[in-house]
């Protein structure tokens, strides 16, 4: 069912379209999406599962291509890990959910770390482009990493095969 409700930009007031959507993930649980975007540049997206749960931790091994299509579900309050990189992605006020893949999880981390190569010196730069060469060998499937995900509402996942989400949100 998808919803669309005019009101105002939260930057600058003119009114905007937010769009709201409820979306069933096979074997995991219903889901809220909302989304709205501004010409003043502002935008919004977000994922709210809608059968909270107890707290959950997910964890797997990317040790190679398949690996990456993985299907990743985090919520606004979940927290990501990669130890081997150092990463740790940390829900604050305007965090948002998201769906997405292992591999998609890898992109983002890579677009931060585009930032930081780009005001970055040093030892700094050193450690980003590290990083940035580590996950272009996980995504060849030429290194292993670790991806974990916490989530005190028991609302994210790591699903490797919908047949055994219950088993991955652990």
């Amino acid at each position: 069912m998808r919803n669309a409700l005019r009101a105002p930009c939260p930057a600058c007031k003119q009114e905007i379209e937010y769009i709201y959507q409820i979306a069933h993930i096979p074997y995991f649980s219903e889901v809220l999406i909302e989304s709205a975007t501004c010409p003043c540049g502002w935008r919004m997206a977000d994922v709210f599962v809608l059968n909270e749960g107890v707290p959950s931790r997910s964890e797997m091994t990317v040790q190679g291509e398949d690996d990456l299509s993985v299907r990743v579900v985090r919520s606004s309050s979940g927290t990501i890990e990669v130890p081997e990189l150092g990463v740790e992605i940390t829900p604050g006020p305007a965090s948002e959910g998201f769906i997405t893949n292992v591999e998609g999880v890898l992109v983002r981390i890579d677009a931060v770390l585009d930032t930081a190569v780009r005001t970055a010196e040093g030892e700094e730069l050193e450690h980003a482009l590290a990083l940035k060469e580590r996950i272009a060998l996980v995504r060849e499937g030429r290194a292993r990493i670790t991806l974990i995900i916490d989530d005190p509402s028991g609302s994210s996942a790591i699903i490797r095969d919908p047949g055994d989400a219950a088993a991955e949100k652990r």
